[in-house]
This record gives C-alpha cells, structure tokens and sequence, in this order.
C-alpha cells in the first residue's frame, strides 16, 4: 500500500473495520459519560498524570480533562465542548445522542444497509425533529420565576441539590443586575471569586466588587461608610524610563538635587488627590478611596494615609471596568483633570483579612452595572466544582433571555420527538426509513439513561412515558424522584431550547462522516 511505503508504522483501516472502529470509540466515550446525565448523576474523579485531583460530573470538564487519543472520540468530545461553551450546558446528552446513533447505525448496516442510506435518513429526521421543536417550545416573558427554573435546571446537572438552590438566586440576580436593555449581556461583568473558607452554602451575591487585596498601610482605616471612589491608572513611584539611559552626577549634592525632582513628581500628584478629597469630602465622615491599577510607593502612602485615604495599589487590569460599571465615575490616566464627575461612590468598603490573605470588600453601590460572585468552600476541589456549575449557570441564564422561549425537560421532549419521527417515518422515500427510525430510537436514549441513573427500570419508565404521550397527547417527562410521571405545565424543569437543539448541521456533519468513513489512517 502507498500509505505503507510512505510510513512503515501506519495503522490503516478500511470499509467495515473503519466503521467498527468509529462507533466503538463513540460508544467507549458515550459510556464514560453515561452516569453523569441528570441530576441523580454520579461524580467522576479525574486524576492527572501529576497526581492532581478533580472531582465533576460536568460533562465539559471531563471531555477537557480527559486524554482522547483516538480521532473520532476526540472530534466527538469538540463538537460537543463547542456547544458547552455558547449554551452552557448539554455536553453530556450530546455525545449520549451521538454515541446512540451511531449504535443503531451500526444495527442496520450490519445486516447490509448502506451507509449513506442511514445518513439521509438521519438528514429527513433531522429536519423534522427541529420542526417538532419550533412546535412544541413556548414564547415566555423572562421574568425572574422563570430564570430561576432555567438556572436550577442547569445547576443541579452539575451539583447536589441543597447546593443547586442556593446557588440559583445568586446566579439569576447577578444577570438581572448587569442586564441592560436592548445590548446583549456580558458575563465577564460578572466577576466570580474564591474564598476557601466555611462551607460551600455560604456562597453569596455581592452587589458590587470584591478585590484580592488589601490597604498597603497599617494606619489606613479598614473600614469606610458612604465613600468616594477614584480609579486611576497613573503611577505614583518612582519610574524607570522605558529606554535605557543614565544621568551623571560629580557629586553628593548633585545627586540628593536628583532625587528630590524625582520626588516633587511624585509629590505632585499626590497632592493633586488629596485636594480633590479635601474638596469633595471637607470636614465630613465620608470615606475616600484610590484604588489604582499601577503602584505607589511608601512615601505617597504615607501622605495619603495621614489624609485619611485609604488607597489600594496594582490592582488587575479587568477589574477596572468592573469598578467604574458599579461604582460609576471614570477611570483616570492623569491626575490633571480630576473633579467630582470622575468619581465613584460606594455605601460600604472594607477590608477582610483570613489568614494572611486580605480581601477588600466594595458594597451598597447604586444600580451597579457589575458584580461578583462570592463562592466559598472547605477545599479547591469544591471551589472548582462550584465555579464550572456558576458558569454554565450564568450562560443558561444568558441564553434564556436572549432566546425568549423554553421546553420541558426531563426526557419530555426527546419522547415527543422520537413519536412525530415514527409518524413521520413513511413520509420518506425507500430504505431512508431506517435512518429516520434509528435517530428516533437513539433519542430515547435520554429518558432511559434519566430513569436508570435515578435508579428505575428505564424500559419500565420508558413505556410509561410513551404510552401517557401517546394517550393524552400532552408532553410527559420522568419525576426522578418518584418515577412518576409529569405532565408539562412548563413550570417545572425548564430548559432552553438550545438546549435541546443537540444535532446541528456541524455535529450531524461530523456524524455522518464517522458512519460513511471508508478508511481510517492512524499515522505514528
């Protein structure tokens, strides 16, 4: 072979052996990601080739984590991470949905179906279930009730229950508070910080910034009522030039002359601030803050501190926006124009020390257009599986709103889904049918795999679930806690529609090319 002359150690697979090879790599995937679907799902832990732990059951973590050396899984694993990364969730049943249909691909084609028939066929139903979906979704006004539902949905996918509701009410007014109307959200105003401390119940919304530093002066006051704040970006030490130079001296003097120009540079702007303070505090008990994002040496602390300033130094580049967007005023480059219109105000700040950590907590702003997310827990492993749940929750939300409808979930949807496919089924052309009749087989992979990680009988619920559809019409999803069954009054598991939405043209495209594949070339 020419691949063989080209590279002795060349693996080459073809035709029949190249589609086994796909569909057990999807399959091997589909099997490691099985039991974490829904929220009776089981955790994972992932342990590196350095020993480091990870404990989730989120589905994007996991694909990211894990070492996937075969081609197929590891396009299977980017389709579905890309989704995670617009909608913020669904990783998991999209490679479940994925690895299912190429398993009842392979049913047929093992009896001689070709392959391309099966991909037309998967085309048709395609088609058909995204006009199922476009039916059964329901416009609704986002109000706050119905984000709460969409984020708790999405939250207890990925942590336990007690956890998933409080932390909904943080996730859902952190977007209500940076919304703005008629512009899309941006989730990097919503500013997610760790703090290993108490348990992870204690997680809280601050209505404002929380910055991982403190004060740099044991006589600034550490705590601030009513204060005004400036944020600035001017430096107030001593600078080296940004190209190389040297200034010469022949003697003591000279050089003390030197150093005290240096120093009335810095002087001046610092007395620059403290006017301003003086002209908009005076003799009152307001607070005045700079918090500045390049550094100020021990000198100009002093003299701010003996003020009654508080200032924080070398504070991150991307919380600067944040500042102005929740405390309002302007951030400043130069001290030459500073006035009262540039300043922010804030009703509380002060510092909180836990161990040799300090943390300076920025709170009671008016309307702020930014805020953070305070997570708190014992260890890093919880602090991680809680910050990767808020941040599919957050996406959740954000989607939500912008797409304005939801569906039911709980397996609903994939049940109604798979029964429109089965009526549609001779509506298409030839042996095509058994394509469209293994997607619907393959949908149904989700309320099983639902009611067996919460411990039912899934062909048991399965029926049940098919036969109430079938009979009332109305679309029914799985109670995991009782394997009863649910009618959708749309107040109850809601998801968004994206959500459902698994196979895109993109991951139907790469589908198709793992089942029509005719060769598979594993070069060493």
């Amino acid at each position: 072979m020419a691949v063989k002359a080209l590279n002795p150690k060349a693996e080459v697979a073809r035709a029949q052996a190249a589609l086994a090879v796909n569909i057990s790599a999807a399959r091997g995937l589909q099997d490691v990601l099985r039991t974490n679907l829904g929220p009776k799902g089981t955790m994972k832990m992932l342990v590196s080739g350095a020993g480091d732990i990870k404990l989730t059951k989120d589905g994007n973590v996991l694909l990211h984590e894990m070492q996937i050396q075969h081609p197929t899984a590891s396009l299977i694993a980017k389709v579905a991470t890309a989704q995670d990364d617009i909608t913020g969730d669904g990783t998991t049943s999209n490679v479940l949905i994925i690895g299912e249909l190429l398993k009842q691909a392979d049913l047929y084609i093992s009896e001689g179906l070709h392959p391309r028939l099966v991909t037309e066929g998967f085309e048709a139903a395609k088609e058909k279930a995204l006009q199922v979906l476009e039916q059964v979704k329901v416009a609704k006004e986002m109000d706050r009730e119905i984000l709460l539902d969409v984020a708790r949905t999405s939250l207890r996918t990925k942590v336990h229950t007690e956890l998933a509701d409080i932390l909904t009410e943080a996730v859902v007014d952190s977007i209500l508070a940076i919304r703005k109307p008629n512009e899309p959200i941006d989730l990097y105003m919503v500013e997610i910080m760790e703090m290993k401390h108490k348990s992870e119940t204690d997680t809280t919304l601050i209505r404002g910034l929380v910055l991982d530093h403190g004060a740099r002066h044991p006589d600034m006051k550490k705590r601030l009522e009513d204060a005004y704040i400036l944020t600035c970006n001017v430096s107030l030490e001593y600078e080296k030039t940004e190209v190389n130079s040297g200034f010469f001296y022949k003697s003591a003097e000279e050089r003390e002359k030197l150093v005290k120009a240096e120093r009335k540079f810095i002087e001046e702007r610092v007395n620059k601030i403290i006017e301003l303070k003086n002209s908009v505090v005076g003799d009152s008990n307001k607070g005045f803050i700079v918090i500045n994002q390049k550094g100020i040496d021990p000198f100009s602390l002093d003299a701010l501190a003996k003020e009654g300033i508080v200032a924080l130094r070398r504070a991150k580049r991307r919380n600067m926006e944040r500042l102005t967007l929740a405390c309002g005023g302007v951030a400043m480059n130069s001290v030459d124009d500073l006035s009262i219109d540039c300043l922010g105000h804030a009703g509380l700040v002060y510092e909180y020390t836990l161990g040799e950590e300090k943390y300076t907590f920025i709170e009671k702003c008016e309307n702020p257009r930014s805020v953070t997310l305070l997570i708190k827990g014992p260890n890093k492993h919880t602090l991680t599986q809680i910050k990767d749940a808020v941040r599919d929750g957050l996406r959740a939300v954000k989607n939500a709103i912008e797409d304005g409808c939801v569906v039911p979930g709980a397996g609903a949807l994939e049940v109604a889904i798979a029964d429109a496919l089965v009526k549609h089924k001779p509506s298409v052309k030839g042996r095509s049918q058994l394509g469209v009749q293994a997607f619907a087989d393959a949908l149904l992979i989700i309320p099983k795999v639902l009611a067996q990680n919460a411990g039912y009988d899934p062909q048991e619920t399965l029926v049940k679930v098919q036969a109430e559809y079938a009979e009332s019409g109305q679309l029914v999803g799985v109670d995991l806690n009782s394997a009863l069954l649910l009618l959708a009054t749309f107040s109850w598991l809601m998801k968004l529609c994206e959500l459902e939405c698994h196979l895109s043209k993109a991951e139907l495209e790469d589908l198709e090319w793992g089942i029509s594949a005719n060769g598979f070339l594993n070069s060493c």
